[in-house]
């Protein structure tokens, strides 16, 4: 199975990158849009993992999700990846917030899945949620311009999903697992009393 562990921004979130996009979408002609639906926030990409491995793999990253406690990250800013001749340019939503939270969660599911013997790419983690592709590789800057400003939507991350990536599918992405972050205390509620 093909498989990454990643966020899905709520529904008022994608609602704002959506109508963001609507409005850039005239200014680029040529690149391939994302379907909103499929817009996530990869936390650490996989691979191809060994069946033999999957249960390891489910287990050691709930016990990682579930040390982290949850946290607010906000959608905000444009950016591009330059792409090469063998990558696409990837035009995408940049992420503010609790972003040290967000690494920690993200660099925790790494090494989580690396001890368990999956594979995993270190290099640095940019987090964002890709919106559009080019291919062959262009300059998205102008592009990212158009776009225009968006408004930062904040969101509280509860859970972490693994997902399973089948490219050749219509329903492209499909969630396999959801592990909710650490416990947390509802602020509104008082602390409990002990009994004397």
């Amino acid at each position: 199975m093909r498989l990454f562990a990643a966020l899905d921004p709520p529904s008022d979130t994608a609602h704002a990158l959506r109508r963001a996009v609507d409005r850039g979408r005239g200014h680029a002609p040529g690149l391939r849009w994302a379907d909103s639906g499929e817009w996530h926030l990869t936390l650490v990409f996989l691979g191809e993992v060994e069946e033999s491995l999957l249960p390891a793999l489910d287990e050691a990253l709930g016990r990682e999700a579930r040390a982290h406690r949850p946290f607010h990250i906000t959608a905000e800013g444009w950016g591009s990846f330059p792409g090469d001749l063998r990558r696409a340019s990837v035009l995408w939503a940049g992420l503010g917030g609790d972003t040290a939270s967000l690494r920690a969660l993200a660099d925790g599911l790494r090494a989580a899945a690396a001890g368990v013997g999956v594979p995993v790419e270190h290099r640095a983690y940019v987090p964002h949620i890709t919106v559009a592709r080019s291919r062959p590789a262009r300059d998205l800057t102008g592009t990212a311009d158009a776009l225009g400003a968006l408004p930062g939507r904040r969101w509280r991350v509860r859970e972490a999903h693994l997902v399973e990536s089948r490219p050749e599918r219509e329903d492209r992405y499909r969630t396999v697992r959801t592990w909710e972050l650490g416990w947390e205390a509802d602020p509104t509620r008082p602390p409990e009393r002990s009994a004397s």
